[in-house]
């Protein structure tokens, strides 16, 4: 299963450190970020964490990213037309 959340988080150091804080509490899931170039207000803009696992408490994901102030939602799922 994978999970798709969108941030607001704009450093390197920040989105290191939120991978490292969501790994020590979910040990089990892949957490990464891909960091967005793009100078545009959030959710346009934005910076995407994306976590692979079995089983992925996205409620706790976000209230925990939350607490450090990051905005943090799920990205909705989209077909392009």
């Amino acid at each position: 299963m994978v999970e798709v959340f969108i941030t607001n988080i704009d450093k390197r150091a920040q989105a290191k450190g939120i991978v490292k804080m969501l790994g020590l509490v979910f040990s089990e899931l892949k957490i990464d970020f891909d960091l967005d170039e793009t100078d545009l207000p959030f959710p346009k803009g934005h910076t995407v964490l994306r976590v692979e696992g079995m089983h992925i408490d996205h409620v706790k994901i976000m209230r925990l990213t939350r607490e450090f102030g990051i905005r943090c939602e799920i990205m909705e799922d989209r077909i392009p037309q």
